[in-house]
């Protein structure tokens, strides 16, 4: 009884020491009031909203996208979020998996307009779903890592000198779910979100010491006009499997990765199947307080045992729409 006693005794010292020394080494939460916010993809879906939520807390916009038309509507949507009439809101078209000089240029215009950036949000992506064979080995599979990873690269490399100089920055990945789990339809897809997660963590160790954080962010199934897109030659067995996790707002996942790239943190999760993927995937991710490291060593094993009753319904799923489709085929050449 004695020593059940001290074992306790002991837990609890170690949690509540950790949550005393959790703020000397976690980062200062970035203001974004008059700070300058470049955001990727900024014209539609979370790009968009995001940039709207940094407007909230008057921060300037740099809006960078290849439609102008787009460009110019979302520049509205954003101006109405406005907390001072001092803010603006800057538009460049531009493509941004189309070479690094190109974005190395759109950037430094944008910073003798507004200033350094402060935040980078890599926010620029698109989406193909289908199965291995049916994706084939064509121009798709360069275009996705193109837009995805490159068009993520380009940016990100043309801010970071000027962030190392100032000693300060807050640099974005929007992943993917995606990118925390490969699914059935996604291996054209999944690998260009995976590619992400490596880039940012070999980053975050490389910029720490200039006090310059990487946040990668994983949003679920979002409603926006590229999700709606890419429902039109989605594979049954890939939208059976999303539809388990339901459809989230692009101003909830606005609202809930600006906060925590402003705070810092490596990973930004939505809802309660991204925390526990970002959880049970988080590996040799770098935290950003040792209360979030021990969160993740409690969770582990029974995150572990709830993703695989997970995997065993994807499996059921993917075998189900096989049979019916083989079914299906028999019947048709009986005919």
């Amino acid at each position: 009884m004695l020593l059940v006693t001290l074992v306790a005794a002991f837990i609890v010292v170690f949690v509540l020491l950790l949550y005393m020394i959790s703020p000397l080494i976690s980062p200062k939460p970035l203001k974004l009031n008059g700070a300058h916010v470049v955001v990727t993809g900024g014209s539609s879906g979370i790009g968009k909203c995001i940039a709207m939520e940094c407007y909230k807390h008057g921060a300037f916009i740099t809006l960078v996208a290849r439609d102008e038309h787009k460009l110019v509507q979302a520049k509205k949507e954003v101006e109405k979020c406005a907390i001072n009439d001092k803010q603006v809101v800057l538009c460049i078209s531009v493509d941004v998996s189309k070479g690094y000089n190109q974005v190395e240029s759109v950037i430094k215009q944008a910073q003798e307009k507004l200033g350094p950036v402060d935040m980078l949000v890599n926010c620029a992506g698109m989406s193909i779903s289908g199965t291995f064979e049916e994706v084939g080995v064509d121009r798709r599979w360069v275009k996705l890592m193109e837009v995805n990873y490159l068009g993520s690269v380009y940016p990100t490399r043309a801010v970071i000198t000027t962030m190392k100089e100032r000693r300060m920055g807050r640099i974005m990945f929007v992943s993917s779910q995606a990118g925390l789990i490969g699914l059935f339809g996604y291996t054209a897809y999944s690998p260009s979100k995976f590619a992400l997660r490596g880039l940012a963590e070999a980053l975050q160790m490389e910029m720490k010491p200039y006090n310059i954080y990487v946040t990668v962010a994983y949003p679920p199934d979002t409603d926006t006009p590229g999700f709606a897109e890419e429902n039109k030659t989605k594979p049954l067995e890939t939208r059976l499997i999303s539809e388990t996790s339901g459809v989230c707002q692009p101003e909830q996942v606005a609202k809930v990765v600006v906060k925590d790239a402003l705070q810092g943190n490596f990973t930004s999760a939505v809802g309660p199947d991204g925390y526990m993927l970002s959880a049970l995937t988080c590996g040799m991710s770098p935290v950003t307080s040792i209360t979030e490291g021990l969160q993740q060593i409690v969770t582990m094993g029974l995150f572990r045992t709830i993703a695989l009753f997970y995997l065993g319904s994807f499996d059921s799923i993917v075998r189900h729409c096989m049979i019916q489709r083989e079914q299906s085929k028999a019947a048709d050449k009986r005919e």
